[in-house]
Formats: C-alpha cells, structure tokens, sequence
C-alpha cells in the first residue's frame, strides 16, 4: 500500500476490544487503508487496551474525570490532544462508554464513528440487543454513524440486517449482532476514508 493511500486511526474503547481486533485485522491484511496509530480507554483493565499492546499499538488509559457517562473537561481535552498529536484522520469508537460533546467533536467535525447493535434509530443507548427481545421483534442488526452530540443519533453510514430467532436468548442474538459488526465496521470505515478523502488523497492532518 502506498504511503499516499495511508490513512491514521484513533480509537477509543472501554470493553474487551472486539470490533477493534476486526479492524485492526483488517488495517494489517490491507482490507482498510489505515494503520491504528493509538488506542485510548476510560478504564485502566480493558481488554481492548491488552488486544492494541499485543499489536505492537501504543494503547494508554486516560481517566475520564468526574463524570459517569461522559468525558469532564480536562479529560476531554486529553483525549483531544492525544489523538491530534497522533495526527489521526478518524475517530473510531469500539465500544467506548462515554457520550462526547460539543468540544471533543468540534475538534474533529464530521469525523468520530460509532457503531451500534440494532437498525437506528431503533433501539438507541445502551443493550439494544436486550431492548430488542424486549419488543418481540423479528429483525434487529447493526448500524455504523457518523456521532453527534445526541445518543446514536447521527447521521448513518452503514446497517446490516441480523434475524431474531425465536429461541434467542439476550447472549445469543449479541453474539450473532457483533459477527455482523466484525465485517461491517471494517467494510464501512474503508469505504468512509476513501470516499471522503479519496483513493489517492491524504487525510487533512496528515504530513507530508
């Protein structure tokens, strides 16, 4: 892969690191036009921290302040200011537990990436696979968006469908959401550089 078509990540997580091993996968198999340049986490014992360091990427934990569900001020900047002197072209979001406001995405427009376990807007915030049993529906699935400063509420860039089946329990219909996740959070994040920058084009904080 030619350096013009590198592009840098960022990604925050605050679990076990899933979606991230699928990306990072794909970043190394060449599937995605990027290498993973820093791992940040709210919580010192993520595994996801573990599964960047097993990688040879520079992963650290950055105490999210006094808050409980989002990052207070002096946090946020510290996450800010990691991931810009990392020079990322992309904010990905794996799993990280924290609502980020107007600064943090004011500091990267257009350019922080969720995915979230059903087809928004259904099924917004926390353990949509659960509130999907909940309601007795029969399909449910993933969606990858753009983050604004609502819950899952951005605008969306890719969903895939996942069948409930009658014999689901909470643990079952997860594991088979996050499979959907592993290929579509790769497929879209690639397409998302590429079309927003270009295949030839280099990210705006990127060096020449």
């Amino acid at each position: 892969m030619t350096r013009a078509t590198q592009f840098k990540l960022g990604v925050l997580g605050s679990g076990k690191g899933s979606n991230f091993v699928a990306i990072a996968d794909a970043c190394a198999a060449g599937r995605v036009p990027a290498t993973i340049e820093l791992v940040l986490s709210d919580l010192p014992e993520a595994g996801i921290l573990d599964r960047a360091r097993e990688r040879g990427i520079r992963a650290e934990h950055l105490a999210p302040g006094r808050y409980r569900t989002r990052l207070d001020e002096a946090a946020e900047r510290a996450y800010v200011a990691g991931l810009q002197e990392a020079g990322v072209d992309l904010v990905v979001l794996a799993g990280f537990m924290r609502i980020l406001k107007g600064d943090f995405l004011g500091a990267f427009p257009g350019r922080v990436v969720n995915i979230h376990p059903s087809l928004l807007p259904a099924f917004p915030g926390l353990e949509a696979w659960k509130q999907a049993l909940d309601h007795g529906v029969k399909v449910t699935g993933v969606t990858v968006h753009l983050v604004d400063a609502g819950v899952d509420t951005g605008p969306i860039l890719a969903q895939a469908p996942v069948l409930v089946r009658d014999d689901d329990t909470p643990e079952t219909l997860h594991a088979r959401i996050q499979e959907v996740e592993h290929r579509l959070y790769p497929a879209t994040i690639a397409r998302w550089l590429t079309d927003t920058f270009g295949a030839c084009a280099r990210g705006p904080n990127l060096e020449e």
